[in-house]
């Protein structure tokens, strides 16, 4: 697996097999196995408990989009941990994973950046259509409303690993602090 490309100041091997790289350089094979997951781990915190709930998402350009969809909640959806965590602490990351018994085709990829709560307008608009469009439950057993919830994540960073690797390769992408 090759994630170099030419945009990249700086590589550097680690020995961990895992890959970290801006958001902005994710190449399209990465992209690709993303698109793909079906279900990923969004971990948020209050700044003292961490929390992770199972999500169904979308990327869209450098941002994960998540919503709350119509399945019965006990609480009003402003009230759900997620979203008064991401209200609390904007710093978020969405664990994508693949797992068969196969472990030569394991892989896995976090995403990290800065949460918020998406409620009206044209992004808000694009992701439910988006995510209808992923997921077909959203248009027929779960209804996702127009008006639901949205929680965006706009990356900053990235994790991967995969066992069929070379071996990690470290990157940072021009014009950004490590």
């Amino acid at each position: 697996m090759s994630i170099v490309s030419s945009s990249l100041t700086s590589v550097s091997r680690r020995k961990s097999g895992t890959t970290n790289l801006d958001i902005a350089v994710i190449d399209a094979g990465l992209r690709r196995r993303i698109a793909r997951a079906r279900v990923g781990h969004f971990a948020t915190s209050d700044g003292r408990i961490p929390s992770v709930v199972p999500v169904c998402f979308v990327l869209l350009g450098e941002t994960v989009y998540q919503a709350i969809d119509g399945k019965p909640k006990s609480v009003n959806p402003s009230q759900l941990r997620r979203v008064k965590n991401v209200r609390a602490n904007p710093n978020a990351a969405l664990l994508i994973d693949h797992y068969l018994e196969n472990w030569r085709r394991l892989w896995y990829v976090v995403l990290r950046g800065k949460a918020r709560i998406v409620d009206a307008g044209v992004e808000q608009r694009r992701a439910i259509g988006a995510l209808r469009k992923k997921y077909p439950q959203y248009r027929t057993n779960v209804p996702l409303r127009s008006d639901a919830l949205v929680i965006a994540i706009d990356v900053r960073r990235l994790r991967h690993w995969r066992a069929s690797s070379p071996g990690p390769v470290r990157a940072r992408h021009p014009g950004r602090p490590a």
